[in-house]
């Protein structure tokens, strides 16, 4: 049993990689539509109030969130990384490092996608309250980029589901461990030795 334990905690930590990568690359991509189609529809940078499609501000009043956004997943790529350096993925029997590096990759996971979906819908809201007759007129005469697509917003319920579902791996793997070193110490202390 442990063979099948060792693979899938190998397996889950690199998950846990790639699933931070995942989510930081959306913390990048998550203003590129913005970008594209609000921000040259802001005559002054400086006046928010002159714009030329009413709703467009919300580009700029996305712009403190995405900034925590980026800043916490790379927390969680450093979370990640503390699985390796605390060899949770190929030590055989864990340690409370171990346990500690699960539990806090697992929870900032949870807090992050927690936070981050109240934002992103929220701002969801207000992106569908721009004018979209008057960006797609404004779009047509500057030859700029136009969308009406959620798709960045809706997103995300599939990038932290991703995260959350191996958070949730790395816990149940931890669980399946520590009960596989109860029974082979029982197993040592009655001297059968463990099962290979």
């Amino acid at each position: 049993m442990y063979k099948k334990q060792l693979k899938l905690q190998k397996l889950l930590c690199l998950f846990a990689i790639c699933s931070s990568v995942l989510v930081f690359l959306y913390a990048l991509g998550i203003m590129t539509d913005l970008y594209d189609t609000l921000y040259s529809t802001m005559r002054n940078p400086s006046d928010l109030t002159q714009t030329d499609v009413p709703g467009s501000i919300v580009y700029y009043n996305m712009q403190s969130f995405n900034g925590v956004f980026l800043r916490y997943s790379i927390v969680l790529i450093l979370l990640a990384c503390l699985l390796y350096i605390t060899n949770t993925h190929v030590r055989r029997k864990y340690y409370v490092g171990n346990y500690v590096s699960i539990g806090l990759f697992a929870a900032a996971n949870i807090y992050v996608a927690v936070w981050a979906h109240q934002y992103i819908e929220a701002y969801k809201v207000r992106f569908l309250r721009v004018d979209f007759a008057a960006l797609k007129e404004h779009a047509e005469m500057w030859k700029t980029a136009y969308t009406e697509s959620t798709f960045w917003f809706d997103i995300h319920y599939f990038i932290f589901a991703v995260a959350i579902v191996v958070s949730a791996g790395l816990v149940a793997s931890a669980v399946w461990k520590a009960k596989l070193m109860k029974e082979e110490s029982a197993l040592l202390g009655r001297g059968k030795g463990a099962a290979a």
